[in-house]
């Protein structure tokens, strides 16, 4: 009898061994807003990299636009139909997505942008309203009190647009500066640059500055200001990317508040695994954002290159 049983010990104790926690091979997935923008490259870059040096599969996808939530929700709930062990997830609108996500059965973990979704496991990325607010006090010191600024947020409703427009306009009201007037710019070059545009025309000759949800916004923005022929107005963009930068140090763009997309990307993917194997992750992992401008623009842009290998 002791013998069987000690057999059966044995037996328990290899089926053990042979059974990980989480196997080699198995993929996290990655849904991203779009892969058409340098910003989310730089983040599937980081999912990339962690994929290599954890030795595990990430596949990173994404729609053709921001504006495209259907096309994500489609995205997502396709990888949700494959064997997969933990899901990662940049919401182009919250609510679509966490109801997407409320059906997975393994572990999300949110990045960059995040969601009210009861059963998450975490978010990484940066807190947008006190970056934001970076670039709002810049402006407050640069221009003064008696600066009047206008703010072109992102997508309506969007969780990530309401929390930079939030830190924007903290700093400003802190520094007692008068925002004229905050309009969407729909994330997109062109959409804010007819935005701009509308600006100037309802402001001729007052604006003085201009806070952005992203660098494609600020870049819209300038665009209206050159056609229009107005100079002098301090542009802010925010995310950092290579076009921005190189316009910083043009003198183009006053700066930019830089994320570090590319950590963002291989924290989630990191964090994503840990939860899959059942370890204990933090709710939510900040990312520090900093400001860019002429002074530091090329050592910035000297620190993109070497994340790329290139």
């Amino acid at each position: 009898m002791k013998k069987l049983a000690s057999l059966f010990l044995a037996l328990i104790l290899c089926l053990g061994l042979a059974a990980p926690a989480f196997a080699e091979g198995e993929t996290v997935a990655v849904v991203l807003k779009t892969l058409s923008s340098e910003y989310w490259n730089y983040v599937k870059a980081g999912c990339d990299a962690a994929a290599a040096d954890l030795g595990i599969t990430v596949t990173v996808i994404g729609p053709g636009a921001e504006s495209d939530i259907s096309g994500q929700v489609s995205m997502i709930e396709e990888q949700l139909g494959q064997d997969i062990a933990a899901i990662v997830c940049a919401p182009n609108d919250g609510d679509a997505a966490a109801a997407a996500l409320s059906q997975a059965t393994v572990p999300v973990v949110f990045v960059d942008t995040d969601a009210n979704l009861e059963s998450k496991t975490s978010f990484v990325g940066t807190s947008n309203e006190d970056a934001a607010a970076i670039g709002g006090a810049y402006v407050a010191e640069k221009l003064g009190a008696d600066a009047k600024v206008v703010i072109i947020y992102g997508q309506e409703g969007e969780n990530t647009s309401n929390m930079r427009l939030a830190g924007y306009k903290r700093a400003l009201e802190e520094a007692g500066i008068e925002v004229l007037a905050e309009q969407s710019g729909q994330n997109t070059t062109d959409g804010a640059m007819a935005t701009m545009e509308d600006l100037l025309n309802r402001f001729p000759g007052e604006i003085n500055a201009v806070l952005c949800h992203n660098d494609d916004t600020a870049i819209g923005a300038m665009q209206a200001c050159e056609q229009a022929g107005v100079e002098g107005v301090t542009i802010i963009g925010f995310d950092g990317n290579v076009s921005a930068v190189e316009l910083v140090l043009e003198g183009k763009l006053e700066g930019s508040i830089a994320q570090q997309p590319y950590m963002m990307g291989y924290t989630a993917v990191e964090t994503a695994l840990s939860a899959a194997r059942g370890e204990e992750v933090e709710p939510v992992i900040y990312v520090d954002a900093q400001l860019i401008t002429a002074e530091n623009a090329q050592e910035y842009l000297d620190s993109l290159s070497e994340m790329l290998g290139e």
